[in-house]
């Protein structure tokens, strides 16, 4: 493995380690716009959602940002297939390497802040509890 790989290694694990014990803390920053404005990012909610995620508490990583979670589940996918292309020398394709996949995300994400700050049932599911 190259040194920079394993140096993202390490410093993942380190996060990785800071929210399995200190989530909620007051060294965690808080979203600039949520503080501002009051309306709720993409990403709102994603600091307390990789917190239950090391914890395994996969109903409050939905109530926190289901999107967070579908995230992970695309990139388990996307370097799953990455790995078992490297390690078995196969060239399968990931549906991520598609031309309009950065755009049909991107899409997603945009749909999905604008219906997260909608302020009527069923579209405060998708807000942070």
């Amino acid at each position: 493995m190259k040194l920079k790989t394993i140096g993202l290694l390490f410093i993942g694990m380190i996060i990785a380690i800071l929210y399995f014990y200190f989530n909620r803390s007051t060294f965690f920053l808080k979203c600039p716009l949520y503080t501002t404005t009051g309306v709720y990012c993409p990403g709102c909610g994603s600091q307390r959602a990789f917190h239950s995620l090391l914890h395994l508490n996969f109903k409050e990583v939905i109530q926190y940002n289901i999107l967070f979670l579908a995230g992970i589940i695309l990139g388990v996918y996307h370097y799953s297939i990455f790995a078992i292309n490297f390690l078995f020398s196969k060239k399968f394709k990931s549906i991520l390497s598609q031309k309009k996949a950065p755009i049909i995300i991107l899409m997603l994400v945009i749909v999905f802040w604008f219906l997260r700050n909608i302020p009527v049932y069923p579209f405060t599911i998708l807000a942070p509890k």
